[in-house]
């Protein structure tokens, strides 16, 4: 069942264009998208790793079919926007990029990133021309859509060790004059790095909670300037690190004292009583 929405591309956009900053969750299965949507974050966005995590693979692995897959079901099973992590896209061409931006279209989704990382850790980064190429293709498929579609562009830089602000702040600049809606350089090691990439630009700008260095909040981020505030895995990794430590104790220890720290059955049950409903999309 795909909810109906007249242009979740648009609801999506609005986000960016209001005052202050919004957070942009990540659930990893329709279960947590739904738990998200209940408490009334306004959008989601899909994690690639999360995502893989839950099928038990590594990251980078899924195929295409896959990864729509899991789109199309976290699209399903609320009524809110939905943006895709989409690393590097369904190839390494400008040609792929587009086509990755009209599949993305065609589940449902709102928006999607697309990455600078090449899938390759020998030669992690793309070449300057190529980045700016693919992000240029990508953006000339989302403008040839028959609705709104927010395309977020990532510089990966810090990600893969090469921790060069100004490089970074290069390729973003270089993105949005390709025709990037959302610019993105997870992995700013502090504020002041990220006070100098919304300097920098003109689009919004999305900073990544959960990595090492990044202990910024909400009201904090917003006054250096970002608009998106993402999670990334961290949700998913915080929940795979409960159950972890509940899976060591019974086997290390025999002992179930995690078992206290469990949700209530009804009041996790209650998440998901009442089905998605398309009228609750925001107007």
């Amino acid at each position: 069942m795909t909810l109906p929405a007249a242009d979740p591309g648009r609801i999506f956009r609005r986000l960016h264009e209001a005052p202050g900053a919004f957070i942009l969750p990540n659930p990893w299965d329709a279960g947590t998208a739904r738990i998200l949507a209940a408490m009334g974050f306004p959008a989601l966005a899909t994690t690639s790793a999360g995502m893989a995590f839950s099928a038990g693979q590594p990251e980078g692995v899924a195929g295409r079919a896959q990864v729509l897959a899991h789109c199309r079901s976290i699209v399903d099973a609320t009524a809110l926007p939905v943006s895709a992590d989409l690393e590097k896209g369904f190839g390494d061409d400008p040609d792929s990029a587009a086509e990755t931006v009209r599949a993305a279209a065609a589940a449902g989704l709102a928006g999607c990133s697309l990455e600078d990382h090449t899938g390759d850790r020998s030669q992690p980064i793309y070449d300057h021309g190529l980045a700016v190429e693919r992000i240029a293709a990508a953006a000339e498929a989302a403008r040839g859509l028959d609705r709104d579609f927010v395309l977020t562009a990532r510089a990966e830089n810090f990600m893969w060790g090469r921790p060069d602000l100004d490089d970074t702040i290069r390729r973003l600049q270089a993105f949005e004059a390709a025709g990037a809606d959302v610019l993105y350089a997870p992995g700013l090691p502090d504020l002041e790095a990220v006070r100098s990439v919304c300097a920098a630009v003109s689009r919004p700008v999305n900073v990544v909670i959960g990595i090492a260095g990044m202990a910024a909040s909400a009201d904090e981020l917003a006054a250096a300037g970002v608009k998106r505030i993402s999670l990334g895995s961290t949700l998913a990794r915080l929940a795979f690190g409960a159950f972890v430590r509940a899976a060591r104790e019974m086997r290390r220890d025999g002992s179930f004292g995690f078992a206290g720290q469990a949700m209530p059955f009804a009041e996790l049950e209650g998440f998901f009583r009442d089905p998605p409903d398309a009228s609750a999309r925001p107007a």
